[in-house]
């Protein structure tokens, strides 16, 4: 299993922290930084500024 997949299951309550641990083979220190580390990624991700028409160009 994907281990994005992992932690966006943990994320979303579906399992626990521990579970999670479990699925990744790690410890609960290493988990607990690499989940942390997946929500500063997510955050730092730009958005895109508008929507795109079928033929690509901007539609504001």
């Amino acid at each position: 299993m994907d281990k994005r997949q992992v932690i966006t299951a943990y994320r979303r309550g579906f399992i626990t922290i521990q579970e999670c641990g479990q699925i990744l083979g790690i410890e609960d220190i290493r988990l607990s930084r690499m989940v942390q580390d997946s929500v500063e990624n997510l955050e730092n991700v730009p958005k895109p500024a508008g929507r795109l028409t079928a033929n690509g160009s901007s539609a504001e």
